[in-house]
């Protein structure tokens, strides 16, 4: 590795540094669904997040975006000198910029550049906890910059061991990078299809009690943290802050009618969520996937929430979550509305079945919401008995894995189940033979 290389890298986590100045730029092609001042708050929030000290925000009109820099040359002027007043080392785009873009804009900005996806990245980087989370957001990254032919890459091997010599004669650094970060790439998958082999073995267990699954899913910073403590006495970190939580936690909880159920706390979704993490982020995912009950947690008290809304559904069906999955809403955060509103919503939710209105924060509707994960959880499932011969083993198995064996009984050469299970499973267990 040259020492340029390496003197690259660390040139480029400087900037990253907690501390650093930024400008935020919201290229604003009048999206009618979002509200241009609350788009450009949030990727302030994204940026102040990883500790970023952002000194202004600017919203651009761009009618047809330019192959260049995304921007005219007399709005890249105008960012040039507000970076030169600020002392700004850093500008965030509310954009997905291309690599030509971003390498344009730096020329001529003069400071560093990164567009939504960098800095989503960047704190997934910084926030992931556990050991799979990141090696999910290690692949994200390498994923993202594989476009972008970044020589710094070279420092990943050095720092894990490396693979001694890199590159045959007259390799150049960019081959060499970019075959490492082919190589590194395709060993994190590998480790994360362990991952999702322990997990499919977790959940295999799971199932066999029988426990249902509770997911809560919501845009960041929707509550779902705040609502899963007060459901569950647990201590996951709780802060006005985007990302706050990344990594999945799962806990036990009862229900009336419900022996055990388990509720899980997943990462928070945002608009243009990067493909690379929705890639990444299966293996994490896969608990909402495979969910019971989803409970899509809204915060009703931000100017977007229909926004967020839609971004939440398109995010769940990216990763495969069925149409059929049961689910409802949550309205969370009833503390922040003003009387007549918060009078307004509570009127709304008693009128629909789909729809509980809470504060998580005070406790607010809580108790209305347990209720309704109950019956929604007992009204998916009825008692059926099934007869079965006494020598099988296998759909004696299947029920025990997708139900809940109430009572069993032998007569002669047959076996008696009392077993109570969804009717889409009680479906599904009669066309085994079919």
């Amino acid at each position: 590795m040259s020492a340029g290389t390496d003197r690259g890298f660390e040139r480029d986590r400087d900037e990253f540094a907690r501390g650093a100045r930024a400008i935020v730029v919201l290229p604003d092609r009048g999206d009618a669904s979002r509200d241009a001042d609350a788009r450009l708050a949030e990727t302030a929030g994204l940026a102040a997040a990883i500790g970023v000290v952002v000194v202004d925000r600017v919203v651009l009109k761009v009618r047809e975006p330019r192959a260049a820099m995304l921007i005219g040359s007399g709005q890249a002027e105008q960012i040039a000198t507000l970076v030169r007043m600020e002392e700004a080392g850093l500008v965030v785009f509310d954009a997905a910029l291309s690599p030509i873009q971003q390498r344009n804009l730096e020329t001529a900005l003069g400071a560093k550049v990164i567009d939504r996806t960098g800095l989503i990245l960047e704190i997934f980087g910084e926030r992931a906890a556990s050991a799979e989370g990141r090696l999910q957001v290690e692949l994200a990254h390498l994923d993202y910059q594989a476009g972008r032919l970044v020589r710094s890459w070279t420092h990943l091997e050095r720092q894990r061991g490396g693979f001694g010599f890199l590159g045959g004669p007259g390799e150049t650094q960019i081959e060499a990078d970019r075959r490492l970060i082919r190589d590194r790439m395709a060993r994190l998958r590998r480790e994360l299809d362990q991952v999702i082999r322990t997990r499919s073995l977790h959940r295999d267990r799971r199932q066999r009690a029988p426990w249902p699954i509770i997911a809560l899913v919501g845009y960041t910073n929707a509550g779902k943290s705040t609502l899963f403590n007060r459901l569950t006495g647990a201590d996951v970190m709780t802060e006005d802050l985007l990302f706050a939580t990344l990594d999945p936690t799962l806990r036990q909880i009862s229900l009336a009618g419900i022996e055990k159920a388990i509720l899980s706390d997943t990462v928070g979704f945002v608009s243009d969520l990067p493909t690379q993490l929705v890639a990444a982020f299966k293996a994490t995912l896969e608990e909402v996937v495979s969910a019971d009950l989803l409970i899509h947690i809204r915060d009703v008290a931000h100017p977007d929430s229909e926004a967020q809304r839609a971004d939440v559904e398109t995010v769940l069906a990216e990763i495969g979550v069925a149409d059929i999955t049961p689910r409802f809403e949550v309205w969370n955060k009833l503390d922040l509305l003003d009387a007549d509103r918060h009078a307004e919503l509570i009127v709304e939710a008693a009128r629909r079945t789909d729809v509980v209105a809470i504060s998580a924060l005070d406790g607010e509707g809580v108790n209305i919401l347990i209720d309704t994960v109950a019956a929604k959880l007992t009204a998916q499932h009825r008692r059926y008995r099934f007869v079965l011969d006494a020598g099988d083993g296998a759909g004696a198995a299947w029920l025990h894995a997708h139900g809940e064996v109430l009572g069993t009984a032998v007569e002669g050469d047959e076996a008696l189940y009392d077993v109570r299970l969804s009717a889409a499973d009680h479906d599904r267990f009669n066309r085994r033979d079919a």
